[in-house]
C-alpha cells in the first residue's frame, strides 16, 4: 500500500481525525507510533515516517502511543473497499483465523500458499500475517487487562498467546509497561467488569445513520436471537469457542445530529476512557463517535472475534464522508444523502445465518421471513444458559447441519424453497461452501449461483451482507427501483445501471439510499 508521506504529513500536522485508521504515524526519535490525530506536539517531518498498519510499525521496533492508543481507531476502509489478498487477510485476521488455525490455515482460507501469502502481505502492509496477527492480539489483551478481572495467565492465553511469557514481552513491547502497569491504571478509573461481562466503545468515523441500522434490525428481528428494548439492539452470536449475548446501544439523535458529532475515534476499551494519567485529554479528543458494546461471552477466547463481527454488522469502519461526497455529486441522490448522511451498510455476525435468512426471505415479505426464521429456530436453535441470555435473545440460531437434517421437517412453503434452505444447509455443514470475510465476491457469486434455488439477487445481496461488498447495486431488486423512481432517477434496470456506473465503488450504499427511499 502505497502511502503519500506529504499528504500524510499534513493530516497529522493539521490533526485531522478522518484519517484515524487510514494509516499510522511512526517518530523515530521516540520510537513511538501514534494515530494521525494525536494531540501531542507535531513531530518535524524528517523524525515521522508513516506506515499502513500497527503491526508495521511493531515490525520495525516502534510501541504504541498510550496517550492517543493508536489501537482504538474505527479500522482502514481499505479492508471494505478492496477485494485484493490483502484486503481478505486482514478480514480474518481480525476474525482470530491466525490463533484458531495459524498461518497455514489462513492460507488455505485464502486459497494461497504459505510463503506467498507473507510476500504479499509484507509488500502490501509492510508486515507478515504473524506480525499482523501479533498485533491484532496485543489490542486483545489490552482489552483484557483493562476490562475484566480476569488473571494474567488467563488473560495471555484468551488472547491468543502461546504462553505467558510472549504475551508479557508483546505487552512490554508495544505499550511500554508490564501488563500488571495497564490493569493498574485503569483500575483507578473504575473498577472492571464481572467476569465474563466486557462494556466496550466500539469507535466509527461520523456522521452515523443509527436510527437506519435501527429500523432495518427491528424490521427483522427473529424472535429468541435478537430484539430491540431498553438495553439497545441485542442479539446472540455463535462464537468459535461458544456462544454469548450482545447489547449494542447506538448513539442517539438524527442523522443531522451525527454529522455534528466528534470527530475523533473513542477507544475501543472499556467506557471509563484511555490510559494512564490523560484520561480527560484522551476523552475530549475521543468525542462521541462510538457505539457501546456489553459482550456476555462464553469463553474470553472469543472477545476478538465478537469485536470484529459487530464492527461489520454495523459496517463501523466505513469512510462516510468519502461515500457521501460521490453520492452527492449526482443531484438524483443529493437530498437523499443529505438527509440521510452516513449512510451504512447492515452486516453479518454469521454468514450462515444470513444465508438461511436470506433463502427464507425470497418472494415473501420481510415479516413472513422472520416468522419462518422464529419458527426454525424455535426448533432446531440452542438455548443458551441464563448467565449469558439476555430478554428476547436466548436462543442461537440453529447450525447448518441441523438445518440440513431436520430443515424439511420444520420449514413450510413451496417445495423448492424449503429443499433450496436444506441444500445450502448440507453445502455449508460440509464445507462445500463457505461464508466468511476472506471470500473473494466473484468467487463467491459464483459458487452461489450453482446451487439450486440461489439466483443473481440472492448471490448479490450475500456478497452485499456477509463481505461487505462496497459496490453492489441490486437494480433487478423491486424496492431499489421504486426508490430511484422517487427520486426521478432511471427505474428500469438498463437505464438504472448506466446511471450508477458514476456511483463506483459505492453503488451498495446508493441501494441502501434507495430502499429507504422505497
Amino acid at each position: 500500500m502505497l502511502l503519500d508521506q506529504e499528504r500524510c504529513y499534513r493530516a497529522v500536522a493539521s490533526r485531522d481525525a478522518r484519517f484515524d485508521g487510514h494509516f499510522i504515524t511512526a517518530v523515530r526519535t521516540t520510537g513511538i507510533y501514534c494515530r494521525p490525530s494525536c494531540p501531542a506536539t507535531t513531530p518535524k517531518r524528517a523524525n515521522v515516517e508513516f506506515l499502513p498498519t500497527a503491526g508495521a510499525a511493531q515490525q520495525r521496533g516502534y510501541r504504541a502511543c498510550r496517550r492517543c492508543l493508536p489501537d482504538a481507531v474505527p479500522g482502514s476502509p481499505d479492508w471494505n473497499v478492496r477485494a485484493d489478498l490483502a484486503a481478505r487477510a486482514m478480514r480474518l485476521i481480525s476474525d482470530g483465523v491466525v490463533e484458531r488455525d495459524g498461518v497455514p490455515g489462513l492460507a488455505t482460507r485464502l486459497g494461497y500458499s504459505e510463503r506467498h501469502l507473507n510476500r504479499v502481505l509484507t509488500a502490501e502492509l509492510g508486515a507478515g500475517p504473524l506480525a499482523l496477527a501479533r498485533a491484532h492480539r496485543a489490542h486483545t489483551a489490552r482489552l483484557l487487562i483493562e476490562t475484566t478481572p480476569l488473571g494474567m495467565a488467563d488473560v495471555a492465553f484468551a488472547a491468543g498467546f502461546a504462553s505467558v511469557r510472549q504475551f508479557n514481552d508483546t505487552v512490554r513491547a508495544v505499550y511500554g509497561v508490564a501488563p500488571t502497569t495497564l490493569r493498574a491504571e485503569a483500575g483507578r478509573r473504575g473498577p472492571a467488569t464481572a467476569a465474563g461481562t466486557l462494556v466496550l466503545r466500539l469507535p466509527f468515523r461520523p456522521p452515523f445513520d443509527a436510527e437506519g441500522l435501527r429500523q432495518f434490525f427491528a424490521a427483522r428481528a427473529v424472535a429468541g436471537v435478537e430484539a430491540l428494548g431498553d438495553d439497545g439492539y441485542v442479539r446472540t452470536l455463535r462464537l468459535p469457542h461458544g456462544g454469548a449475548t450482545v447489547a449494542l446501544q447506538l448513539p442517539d439523535g438524527t442523522p443531522a445530529d451525527a454529522r455534528r458529532a466528534g470527530r475523533g475515534g473513542a477507544d475501543e476499551t472499556s467506557a471509563a476512557g484511555s490510559a494512564g494519567g490523560t484520561a480527560k485529554e484522551a476523552g475530549r479528543h475521543a468525542g462521541a463517535a462510538h457505539v457501546t458494546a456489553t459482550l456476555r461471552l462464553a469463553d474470553p477466547r472469543d472477545l476478538g472475534p465478537a469485536v470484529a463481527r459487530v464492527r461489520r454488522l454495523l459496517d463501523l469502519d466505513a469512510d462516510p464522508v468519502a461515500v457521501d461526497e460521490l453520492l452527492s455529486a449526482d443531484p438524483g441522490l443529493a437530498k437523499a444523502v443529505e438527509e440521510v448522511p452516513g449512510i451504512r451498510l447492515p452486516g453479518s455476525v454469521n454468514g450462515a445465518e444470513t444465508a438461511i435468512r436470506t433463502l427464507l426471505g425470497q418472494q415473501v415479505s420481510v415479516a413472513a421471513a422472520r416468522t419462518a426464521a422464529a419458527r426454525l429456530t424455535e426448533a432446531l436453535g440452542e438455548r443458551l444458559p441464563p448467565a449469558l441470555a439476555s430478554p428476547g435473545a436466548e436462543l442461537l440460531f440453529p447450525t447448518p447441519a441441523a438445518i440440513a437434517e431436520h430443515g424439511a421437517d420444520v420449514l413450510t412453503g413451496p417445495a423448492r424453497r424449503v429443499a433450496s434452505v436444506c441444500t445450502v444447509a448440507a453445502a455449508l455443514a460440509d464445507g462445500t461452501l463457505a461464508l466468511d470475510p476472506g471470500r473473494d465476491p466473484a468467487d463467491l457469486r459464483a459458487e452461489l449461483l450453482a446451487l439450486p434455488g440461489v439466483g443473481p439477487w440472492t448471490a448479490g445481496y450475500l456478497a452485499m451482507r456477509v463481505l461487505g461488498d462496497p459496490d453492489e447495486l441490486l437494480a433487478e431488486d423491486l424496492g431499489v427501483r421504486r426508490g430511484a423512481a422517487a427520486l426521478d432517477l432511471p427505474s428500469d434496470i438498463p437505464g438504472l445501471t448506466a446511471r450508477a456506473a458514476a456511483w463506483r465503488p459505492w453503488r451498495s450504499y446508493a441501494a441502501t439510499h434507495l430502499w429507504r427511499r422505497a
